[in-house]
C-alpha cells in the first residue's frame, strides 16, 4: 500500500492511480477470459487481420513500457534528490525567518516604549495644564483677597485718622468746657 503513495516534502501526499502502476501479471482466470473474447471476435464476422492485432499489441506494449519508464524515472528522480541539501536549505530559511521575527519583535518593543514615553509626556502636560489651571484659580483668589485686604487697610487707616481727629477734638472740647466751667 505504501508504494501507491508518493511522498515528498515538496509535493503533497497524493495517491497514484492504477494507470500509473505497472500492470500485474494476469491470473489464469483473466487469461481464459481474454482468450474467450478473442475467440468471439474471430467468430463474430468481423475478422481482424493479424497485422492489426499485432499493431494493437505493439502499441499496448509500447504504452506499458512508457508507463514503466516514467515510473522508473520517478523512482530514480526521488532517489537522486539530495534530502540533506533540502533539509539544510529549509534550516537556513528558518534561521532567516527567525532573525526577521526577532528584528520585528525588537522593533515592536521599541515602538511600544516610544509610545509609552509619548503617552507619559501627554499625561504630564495634561497634569501640568490642570495644575496650572488650579494654580491660576488659587492666584486669582489670593489676588482678590489681597485687594479686599488693601481696601480694608485703607478703611482702617481712614478710621484711625478719624479716630485720632475725634480724640483731638474731644480733648479740645474738654479743655474748652473746663475753661468755661472755671
Amino acid at each position: 500500500m505504501s508504494s501507491l503513495f508518493a511522498r515528498s516534502k515538496e509535493f503533497p501526499r497524493t495517491r497514484k492511480s492504477q494507470a500509473d502502476s505497472p500492470p500485474a501479471s494476469p491470473s489464469a482466470a483473466a487469461r481464459t477470459l481474454r482468450h474467450e473474447r478473442l475467440s468471439r471476435l474471430d467468430s463474430g464476422g468481423s475478422n481482424p487481420t493479424t497485422s492489426e492485432s499485432y499493431s494493437d499489441r505493439a502499441s499496448a506494449r509500447a504504452r506499458r513500457e512508457a508507463r514503466l519508464a516514467t515510473l522508473t524515472s520517478r523512482a530514480e528522480e526521488d532517489a537522486s534528490r539530495d534530502y540533506k541539501k533540502l533539509y539544510e536549505s529549509a534550516l537556513t530559511e528558518n534561521q532567516k525567518l527567525k532573525t526577521k521575527l526577532q528584528e520585528a519583535q525588537q522593533e515592536l518593543a521599541d515602538v511600544k516604549s516610544r509610545l509609552d514615553k509619548v503617552a507619559q509626556r501627554q499625561e504630564k502636560t495634561a497634569d501640568r495644564s490642570s495644575v496650572l489651571e488650579v494654580e491660576k484659580r488659587e492666584r486669582r483668589a489670593l489676588e482678590r483677597k489681597m485687594s479686599e485686604m488693601e481696601e480694608e487697610m485703607k478703611v482702617l487707616t481712614e478710621l484711625k485718622s478719624d479716630n485720632q481727629r475725634l480724640k483731638d477734638e474731644n480733648g479740645a472740647l474738654i479743655r474748652v468746657i473746663s475753661k468755661l466751667s472755671k
